[in-house]
């Protein structure tokens, strides 16, 4: 559904976080400021503008989407991020996550499998100023990133048939979380992972849908 173009994209921006947010249950308020801040219509394609703050996710380059604005509050709210916490994003895709991390004072470091999309990522991050806060990378995310390891926080944007073992092991074992898509390609559950020592406790927040997780420990390239 479009939204209509006669209100102004902050106007768009201020419902979407009292209607899509705020009254679905999202109560952290250094969330919803983050998400009242960061302009969404800047991580969407030119033509879909006008529909950037629909209640659902929107196609972007390299067949990836930019997620529906409640699955990117939620999953942050669920990353429970602190300032100065670094985290680890799996999925760059259009930036729009990382800008919303790096808004709450997260140090991001973003790892994208396909890499036309990192210069228009970095780009508008730095038209934001939120550029300093985030380092781009380019391979397969499934792995993670043994280089700052172990991770406070890693958030996955794309589904995985599961908990890639690579990232269970980087995660801080005092108190890391980390908030992933697991399940089919047609359907998961967001899960939040948090490790104490060698304890890793899982729970589920329900349903969800995401583009599948490509790579070593995720879906494979052709199924």
């Amino acid at each position: 559904m479009r939204i209509g173009g006669e209100r102004s994209l902050e106007a768009q921006r201020a419902a979407m976080v009292a209607d899509q947010l705020r009254a679905r249950g999202v109560r952290d308020e250094r969330v919803l400021k983050a998400m009242g801040a960061v302009p969404r219509e800047l991580f969407v394609p030119d033509g879909r503008r006008d529909q950037a703050y629909a209640d659902e996710a929107l196609p972007i380059e390299a067949g990836q989407t930019i997620s529906q604005p409640y699955i990117v509050a939620r999953m942050t709210e669920l990353l429970a991020v602190r300032p100065g916490d670094r985290i680890l994003e799996i999925g760059t895709g259009s930036g729009y996550q990382a800008a919303i991390l790096a808004e709450l004072g997260g140090r991001v470091t973003t790892i994208e499998r396909q890499s036309d999309l990192i210069p228009q990522a970095r780009a508008r991050l730095e038209e934001l100023g939120l550029a300093d806060g985030v380092e781009f990378r380019t391979g397969d995310g499934s792995k993670g990133l043994l280089e700052g390891a172990p991770w406070p926080r890693i958030i996955v944007t794309a589904a995985a048939p599961g908990i890639p073992r690579t990232l269970r092991e980087q995660l801080d074992p005092n108190g890391g979380r980390m908030v992933i898509p697991v399940g089919s390609r047609d359907r998961q559950d967001l899960l939040v992972v948090v490790r104490q020592g060698d304890e890793w406790i899982e729970r589920s927040d329900g349903p969800c849908v995401f583009v599948p997780l490509i790579g070593s420990e995720g879906f494979d390239y052709d199924a």
